[in-house]
């Protein structure tokens, strides 16, 4: 029987895909789709699968995330402004055993005090900001390292 590949979700929260379009000095003019294109290079260089999405839609997060609880292997998130509201996204994000990796374009601790304080960060695993669109890249990166030193599991 051949091993199954370890998957990868990579989630997006609202507004992000007007990445590229909305805001440019913020977010600088990589597009979401330039994003996963990275992001499914980057895995695939790791030999890990990418289940990348975008939602707009607190709901449609939460679900995602419970089906990364039963599908992936590492979750990458970039909540959006779903970081510093969301509840049920944390609530979410409290059950996974899996390493989770906060990903923001922008570096949230030089912006205005409400993008400062990100709830998801209570469950991540480690918080990556500032680095633009590469962040996803060492997100996914520092994913690939936990799952390779991580205990397994008995």
């Amino acid at each position: 029987m051949a091993a199954m590949t370890a998957t990868v979700y990579v989630l997006n929260g609202p507004n992000l895909n007007l990445l590229g379009l909305r805001e440019p000095h913020l977010y600088g003019s990589t597009t979401l789709a330039e994003v996963e294109q990275l992001c499914r290079r980057v895995t695939g260089e790791l030999g890990l699968a990418c289940e990348f999405r975008q939602t707009n839609h607190e709901g449609v997060m939460v679900d995602w995330v419970q089906e990364a609880r039963e599908k992936a292997a590492a979750l990458a998130i970039n909540p959006a402004g779903l970081s510093f509201r969301s509840i049920p996204l944390l609530d979410a994000l409290k059950t996974l055993e899996q390493p989770i990796a906060e990903v923001h374009v922008t570096n949230i601790h030089r912006r205005d005090p409400i993008y400062q304080h990100s709830l998801v960060s209570l469950a991540a695993t480690g918080v990556i900001c500032g680095f633009g669109a590469f962040g996803y890249e060492l997100a996914i990166r520092a994913l690939a390292h936990r799952l390779a030193t991580q205990a397994p599991a008995h």
